[in-house]
């Protein structure tokens, strides 16, 4: 398969297999009027396989989210088909407005305008407000 290198826009390299759908909902890229290309089980020699995102514009990307899928995941900015940066991404301590909590007494639930707050910790991410754990794959 031959996908065409980008110009101007960002590549979303080294995603975990099968993560690369859920990076493109959570980032809103199928909202977006621009070109992105999602490749999925790409051969790597250093992970097996993995998912990549090509972005084929300068857009800000949330790299909190990134960091909730995938902290293994790199971005990288191309500017006039060269690449000018390369980010390792870290997983975030603290996701707002990511993901919602699923408890339906949490106060998130009763009240719309609080934000949705998710801490990092040891079990994984869970409500700031009433420390129901993170499902996934939920938005």
């Amino acid at each position: 398969m031959n996908i065409d290198s980008i110009r101007n826009g960002i590549v979303i390299d080294h995603i975990s297999p099968g993560k690369g759908m859920r990076l493109v909902q959570l980032l809103n890229l199928d909202r977006e009027d621009m070109s992105v290309a999602i490749i999925k089980n790409v051969h790597s020699r250093k992970m097996g396989k993995k998912d990549i995102i090509k972005i084929d514009a300068e857009i800000p990307v949330d790299l909190d989210v990134i960091g909730f899928v995938d902290p293994e995941a790199t971005v990288n900015r191309i500017q006039d088909g060269v690449l000018t940066e390369k980010k390792k991404i870290v997983q975030p301590k603290q996701l707002v407005n990511v993901i919602r909590c699923r408890n339906p007494r949490c106060i998130t639930s009763v009240e719309q305008e609080i934000r949705h707050v998710f801490v990092l910790r040891d079990d994984g991410y869970r409500c700031l407000y009433c420390e129901t754990r993170a499902e996934e794959d939920r938005k």
